[in-house]
């Protein structure tokens, strides 16, 4: 069975040369010397785990998986030794529970021209959002942050889907029929779902905003959203 990639990262050392002794008396050469070790101690199965599990869905939540987050947390440095090979690290969020894999700061594209448009990592492709998705990523992140405000972190952020329709609405316009901007609605949160910001909706209809909102999108670049779309609203001829 071949080695684990993990394992091969953390026990990659340096070739030793080989050692040879000046000839005897009887101009015999000295024995060979035993050859060392392939692979070093092997990384931990634990951390294995835990880096398996943040790089199949780029995220950890303390919610959902306490042991394997709490691992990355307390051992963040031999975490990121172990990505760096892969220009990846991560960073944690210990006030939300939140761990999640990030592009290395170092990191340098050789991708020109059209592929420096789709590609931002080799791992890791650019997710891009329409502007409706945008927008009710800005609501949700708003409501998010106030609700922390009011509650403290760390605490589960619900909302009824009933309570974004009306917000949704300033912006996109209002179609005639709530059926139609339902369904609208729902497209949108499931779209953003793929994106570990929220939950399905449950038998209550409602959702879950999930931490990973907070570090999706630049707050800068948010808020230039929001108020392109109030410009457009205000002044719908003005807008192109």
């Amino acid at each position: 069975m071949p080695p684990n990639l993990f394992d091969q990262w953390a026990s990659a050392a340096p070739a030793t040369a080989p050692v040879t002794a000046p000839d005897g008396p009887t101009g015999e050469e000295a024995p060979a010397a035993s050859p060392a070790p392939e692979h070093g101690p092997a990384t931990p199965a634990i951390v294995r785990r835990a880096l398996q599990e943040l790089l199949k869905n780029g995220l950890l939540e303390l919610s959902a998986k306490p042991h394997l987050f709490r691992q990355i947390a307390t051992d963040t440095a031999r975490a990121n030794a172990l990505l760096e090979p892969l220009d990846l690290r991560v960073l944690v969020d210990d006030h939300r529970g939140l761990a999640y894999v990030a592009v290395a700061a170092s990191y340098q594209s050789e991708n020109t021209g059209e592929d420096e448009d789709d590609w931002t990592h080799p791992l890791v492709r650019r997710q891009r959002l329409t502007l409706e998705q945008s927008l009710l990523l800005a609501i949700l992140r708003r409501e998010f942050l106030q609700r922390e405000q009011e509650g403290g972190l760390g605490v589960p952020v619900q909302l009824a889907i009933d309570s974004l329709l009306p917000q949704l609405g300033i912006y996109l316009g209002h179609t005639g029929s709530d059926m139609q901007e339902r369904k609208r609605l729902l497209t949108l949160l499931e779209h953003l779902r793929g994106h570990g910001v929220v939950s399905d909706v449950d038998a209550q209809e409602r959702i879950t905003i999930r931490p990973m909102i907070v570090h999706l999108a630049n707050p800068e670049n948010l808020q230039a959203l929001l108020q392109r779309l109030r410009e457009l609203a205000s002044n719908p001829e003005g807008g192109a």
